[in-house]
């Protein structure tokens, strides 16, 4: 068996590509703004505006998150 070529099969399959690597990217952008909202909420002065609106980047890349590791793992499951 060799698990190289199954590995390469897997990893150029459609849904690897548009589904589950985006949903992963999502994911650690989700991460990435929930401790940037977390760290905010614990300095000294937590009403000051951030660069960023971290809160909302959380938020939506979550929900971005969710849909694509969830049609990766239907597709995973049924093909």
């Amino acid at each position: 068996m060799d698990w190289q070529a199954d590995i390469s099969h897997w990893l150029n399959a459609d849904w690897v590509i548009y589904l589950l690597l985006p949903g992963l990217a999502a994911l650690a952008l989700a991460v990435l703004g929930w401790r940037k909202e977390r760290a905010r909420k614990n300095r000294s002065d937590p009403d000051a505006v951030p660069l960023l609106p971290w809160r909302d980047i959380s938020f939506w890349s979550s929900f971005a998150a969710l849909l694509l590791l969830a049609a990766a793992a239907y597709n995973a499951i049924a093909g």
